[in-house]
């Protein structure tokens, strides 16, 4: 063991387009669709524009594009913030099952795509630096066990700056020792603190998070470029990442079954706007309810068994903001039965003031469930008492998308901004991605 760190820049650095199994690039490129999707339709949000208005006056004079905005070009590290911001503006960008705590599309693409748009690159160019991203970022991950989170960090902010920092890295060439530098730099700019979980406010400061690790991981590929150095045991060392950040973590996991098993086949993508710890029990309640042609009204109350983190961190009766809500187990099951989850709309056009929802909302009960892993995708009991004594259960591992169900959710989530014929062009391109020679047309006018 040892120079976990080096082995792995050495593995990206090496990595190329025609080394990936046509599945890895599949997966890939849905991943990068479904990121675009949740960037586009985050673009209107108030706080997207909040960092979109930043990003425009602070960045202007490149040729890296804000998805959703029709706005003016800016720099790398602009476009990088924006887009990583947006991409989480609405709980919809993609992650990993079992959980490794990395959000591969927030935090991956935009810093990617900042650098291919600088750099003139295609789409071949812009998947292989994805996959190199995320096969290091989600050992990453792994190697936490997710107790970063338990330290009170936000594990994506954390884990993504190094992510990115591979993608941007591939995209500009480095060699192995540059990558481990640039894996160095992005340690130092690991951030996201989980207080507005505690606090009960302020959640909007969650989908800075990653803004900010696809800007760290821009800027650490870039310094790394220019011959910027960094300690290359930035990962395992005694006051390295794991150590410092973490309560518990596993060295072996940094480097397990590299270049051997793709950790790419581990994305999932999001089948409702919000946290992916209610996913199950939507899905549960969803098949419940359409099963058994019951109304929320009918509802006495709902018990969920699930995670004891889902249990203790979204175990939230009362959210104070839209934020809050998206991250409360309770809430979402309780719109679950009013309205349709999968419709962003539905979170936000409201929800939060409809009294029928937050009346239902305090009658859900979160427990959990004994010996449960505390991020894998493990079952979620949901029971519901209906009014007049009848009771109904149902089990759900996993409540994320199906491949076959993403154009679907690209429609829904980009039509508003395309209509519908933009929408179903810009998901085909995307689709073939790798056949693209230059990504310019990506983020301006009609392509998002």
């Amino acid at each position: 063991m040892g120079q976990e760190t080096v082995r792995l820049a050495r593995y990206a650095a090496a990595l190329r387009y025609e080394d990936l199994p046509p599945e890895i690039v599949e997966r890939a490129k849905e991943c990068i669709a479904d990121t675009v999707a949740a960037i586009v339709c985050g673009a209107a949000l108030p706080w997207s524009r909040i960092v979109v208005g930043y990003a425009e006056r602070t960045g202007p004079g490149g040729k890296s594009r804000i998805l959703g905005t029709g706005g003016p070009p800016v720099t790398a590290p602009a476009a990088a913030l924006a887009n990583g911001a947006l991409a989480h503006a609405f709980e919809l960008d993609s992650l990993t099952r079992p959980g490794a705590g990395v959000h591969p599309g927030a935090t991956l693409l935009p810093p990617a795509l900042a650098i291919a748009q600088q750099q003139g690159q295609g789409g071949r160019a812009l998947i292989a630096a994805f996959v190199a991203g995320c096969e290091v970022m989600v050992r990453i991950g792994r190697a936490t066990g997710h107790t970063n989170e338990a330290r009170g960090f936000h594990a994506p902010g954390n884990t993504g700056p190094f992510g990115g920092a591979v993608a941007g890295g591939h995209l500009l060439g480095l060699d192995a020792e540059r990558m481990a530098n640039a894996l160095g730099i992005a340690g130092s700019l690991a951030c996201g603190l989980l207080e507005f979980a505690r606090a009960g406010k302020g959640g909007m400061v969650k989908r800075l998070h990653l803004g900010r690790a696809s800007e760290g991981g821009v800027l650490a590929a870039s310094l790394a470029a220019d011959g910027f150095t960094a300690p290359d045991t930035v990962l395992e060392g005694p006051f390295g990442f794991l150590a410092v950040f973490c309560r518990e973590w596993d060295v072996s996991e940094l480097t397990r079954g590299l270049g051997e098993h793709w950790a790419t086949t581990g994305i999932a993508l999001k089948r409702y706007p919000c946290h992916i710890n209610a996913h199950a029990a939507v899905k549960a309640l969803s098949q419940l309810q359409a099963e058994h042609r019951f109304t929320g009204a009918e509802v006495e109350s709902i018990e969920i068994t699930g995670s004891e983190r889902m249990a203790g961190l979204h175990n939230i009766a009362e959210p104070a903001d839209l934020m809050m809500a998206q991250y409360s187990v309770p809430f979402c099951a309780a719109l679950a039965l009013y309205r349709d989850p999968r419709n962003p709309e539905s979170f936000s056009e409201g929800a939060l003031d409809d009294p029928e929802i937050r009346a239902l909302c305090r009658r859900v009960t979160v427990r959990a469930m004994p010996q449960h892993g505390g991020h894998a995708a493990a079952a979620t009991a949901v029971t519901v008492d209906l009014k007049g004594g009848r009771r109904l259960s149902a089990t759900v591992t996993d409540g994320t998308l199906t491949p076959s169900d993403l154009g679907d959710k690209f429609a829904r989530l980009t039509r508003a901004a395309l209509g519908e014929r933009g929408a179903a062009a810009l998901f085909e391109r995307l689709l073939h991605l790798e056949a693209e020679a230059a990504l310019d047309w990506l983020g301006a006018g009609s392509g998002a």
